[in-house]
C-alpha cells in the first residue's frame, strides 16, 4: 500500500472527487467546460495529494499540498457559480460546500504542520 492510501485526507478527497462526478451527471444543464474544469479540479486535489506524499523534502511536499487546497477552493468557485446560475440546487452545493471546506481545512493543517517541522 502507497503512503498517500492511508490517509484520510486521501480518501476524504477521492470521496469528493466521486460526489462531483455523480453531480455532474445528474445536471445536464452544466456546459462542457464548467464540467471539464470541475471534474479535472476535483481530481487535482486527489493527484496532488498522492503526488505530494512521494516527494522527500517539506516544502516539496507542501507545494502539492498547496496546489490541492488551491484546486479545492477553484471547485467552491464552480459550484458557487453554477448555484447563482440555478443549475444546481442550494441543497448539492452545501452538502458539496461543505466536503470542500472539510478537505481545506485538512490540507490547511498538513501544510502548517510542515512549516512548523520545516521551522517556518
Amino acid at each position: 500500500m502507497f503512503e498517500f492510501e492511508k490517509l484520510t485526507v486521501y480518501q476524504k478527497a477521492k470521496s469528493f472527487h466521486k460526489a462531483i462526478l455523480k453531480m455532474l451527471l445528474e445536471n445536464e444543464g452544466i456546459n462542457r467546460m464548467t464540467r471539464d474544469q470541475l471534474s479535472r479540479a476535483s481530481l487535482s486535489v486527489v493527484l496532488n495529494i498522492a503526488e505530494g506524499t512521494s516527494r522527500f523534502t517539506n516544502p516539496s511536499k507542501k507545494n502539492y499540498y498547496v496546489i490541492s487546497r488551491g484546486s479545492a477552493f477553484e471547485c467552491v468557485a464552480a459550484l458557487d457559480i453554477l448555484k447563482d446560475t440555478e443549475i444546481i440546487s442550494e441543497l448539492e452545493y452545501d452538502q458539496l460546500y461543505g466536503r470542500a471546506d472539510e478537505l481545506s481545512r485538512m490540507l490547511f493543517k498538513m501544510i502548517r504542520n510542515l512549516e512548523l517541522e520545516s521551522g517556518g
